[in-house]
């Protein structure tokens, strides 16, 4: 394995970014780099109502809140590593889940990496069409190639009447 070598992917816990997950690791394996997966979340707002008072139970902290999104993509890197087997269990991988907005903090994880996975998240025909805003984002101003991964989806169906190649 390569020290230097370095690929960053974006999960959010969605198919999506399960199938960026399962890219990335394929990609690591196959050059011999370091997988660091990075979660980013936004802080709650602000609830200035009052905790612990009237039975109300106290919100997680930040710490406890951080912990609990990285033990959740701990068990997803798992889970992708086990379905891709030896191929996936020889890839090391830090995870890491940070704070703040997810272009920005992804572009920032990125700039020493060789290359930024990302999934995406089709809402649509017409939306499928479009890349997300974290994804245009990372694709504008990251300094190492990105890579876009869409989901395997189903075939699409025909339309009911319509003619199908191949049948009378």
């Amino acid at each position: 394995m390569d020290d230097s070598s370095r690929i960053v992917v974006g999960v959010d816990g969605s198919a999506g970014s399960r199938e960026a997950l399962r890219y990335a690791m394929r990609d690591a394996a196959r050059r011999g780099a370091r997988l660091a997966v990075v979660r980013v979340f936004e802080p709650p707002q602000d609830r200035p109502a009052p905790y612990g008072l009237y039975g109300l139970p106290r919100p997680p902290s930040l710490d406890e809140l951080t912990a609990n999104v990285e033990s959740t993509t701990r068990t997803m890197v798992g889970e992708v590593a086990a379905e891709l087997g030896p191929e996936g269990a020889a890839v090391p991988a830090d995870v890491v889940a940070l704070l703040g907005s997810p272009a920005k903090v992804l572009v920032e994880q990125a700039r020493r990496a060789d290359a930024l996975v990302l999934g995406h998240r089709g809402r649509g025909a017409l939306a499928s069409a479009l890349l997300g805003s974290v994804g245009l984002h990372c694709v504008l101003h990251a300094t190492c190639p990105v890579t876009i991964v869409r989901s395997v989806s189903e075939p699409a169906q025909p339309a009911p009447g319509a003619a199908v190649a191949g049948q009378a």
